[in-house]
């Protein structure tokens, strides 16, 4: 009789101790054993030793050199401010270790195509985290659109109107394109229009808009954008940190059904509706949603990374996955600051919004040098 062995427990680390930090330590915990958190680091100690001590992780560093070098270690969580995303994750590939890093993956195209060249040379993988792709419902949407039992997508709606006051911008490193690359457009509607992008598929050129509404930022307020995609599907990304009633919205218009989310920071199945073309109501049938559940959140890929792991693959959403999301903010700022339109694979070395996502500068940082 053949024995089929368990699945070993991967030895887990969080660097950066912020927020975002405990939504990992609890995708940890609720992966039934797969995955065990054995160190948190910190550049404060103390605030690394309470986090550790609050979910029972043994051990705590003042930083991912010191963790690395005291730990062995399956998979790191970066949870750092964006600034420290590249370095950070290019030292965890040196050191052979797989990654998963939080939004945004690194400031410019330019970061990341390194990460890509550095990861072709080392064992482990950096992966990006964009949780909302694998919530029950955007799988099942992907499966659906993958058989054509929707027919052609047509047009898309991607709105992610949020409300951030002056508080939110004093920590340093937000609003400020060399700290965290750029504004609702890299930091906040990212995971929505991600997730645009995993169901539409490539997107071809982008014509867009940026301004500074209300906020006393370096970087954008809101941004807007037109977008078509190699498919011949059209759509609308909006994304604002000026919007006194928030929601994440997403709208999908196919031949034969409308498909719509709408939530703020993670949806369930009930968040999803699906209205059925006159004619074709037997989607209705195939559409099947379960009832409720946990929101959209790590856990669901962490869930995905460890399969990846115990099979020998790289995580998902790897640096190429990445890389359309990544491409289509610099598309959109190169766009809103130059007035073109810009077209998928047009942003190279030799041009600006590679290097940085505000290119030159935005245009309101050359009015104010006049």
């Amino acid at each position: 009789m053949k024995v089929h062995m368990s699945p070993r427990s991967h030895r887990m680390a969080i660097v950066g101790t912020g927020g975002i930090a405990a939504a990992h330590a609890e995708a940890i915990r609720a992966s039934a054993g797969r995955a065990h958190l054995v160190a948190a680091a910190d550049v404060d100690i103390d605030r690394a030793r309470t986090f550790a001590a609050a979910w029972d992780a043994p051990h705590a560093y003042a930083s991912l050199t010191e963790l690395l070098r005291e730990e062995q270690v399956d998979l790191i969580c970066l949870c750092t401010p964006p600034g420290q995303h590249a370095p950070l994750a290019a030292q965890c590939l040196r050191a052979g270790v797989t990654v998963l890093v939080e939004k945004p993956p690194t400031l410019s195209l330019a970061e990341l195509d390194e990460l890509a060249a550095l990861e072709r040379r080392s064992p482990g993988h950096v992966a990006t985290v964009f949780q909302h792709r694998f919530g029950p419902a955007a799988v099942r949407l992907r499966r659906m659109v993958a058989d054509g039992e929707l027919g052609r997508p047509l047009l898309a709606t991607c709105a992610t109107q949020w409300y951030r006051d002056d508080a939110y911008f004093a920590v340093p490193w937000r609003g400020n394109w060399t700290t965290e690359g750029g504004g609702p457009t890299m930091g906040h509607g990212i995971h929505q229009f991600d997730l645009l992008f995993s169901v539409l598929g490539p997107w071809r050129e982008v014509s867009a808009l940026a301004a500074r509404q209300a906020r006393s930022t370096d970087t954008e307020d809101v941004s807007m954008a037109l977008v078509t995609f190699e498919n011949g599907a059209v759509a609308t990304v909006v994304n604002s940190v000026v919007s006194p009633r928030q929601t994440s919205a997403l709208r999908f218009d196919f031949e034969r059904a409308t498909v719509e989310v709408e939530h703020l920071y993670g949806y369930t199945d009930d968040d999803w509706t699906l209205t059925a073309a006159p004619g074709h109501e037997d989607v209705l049938a195939r559409w099947t949603p379960g009832s409720g559940g946990a929101p959209s959140g790590h856990a669901d890929q962490l869930a995905a990374v460890l399969d990846a792991l115990d099979n020998g693959e790289p995580p998902p959403v790897t640096v190429e996955d990445a890389r359309r999301t990544m491409e289509f903010i610099a598309a959109l700022y190169a766009s809103a600051f130059t007035g073109e339109r810009v077209r998928s694979g047009q942003i190279g070395p030799d041009s600006p919004f590679w290097l940085r996502m505000n290119g030159t500068a935005a245009p309101w940082d050359k009015v104010n040098t006049q």
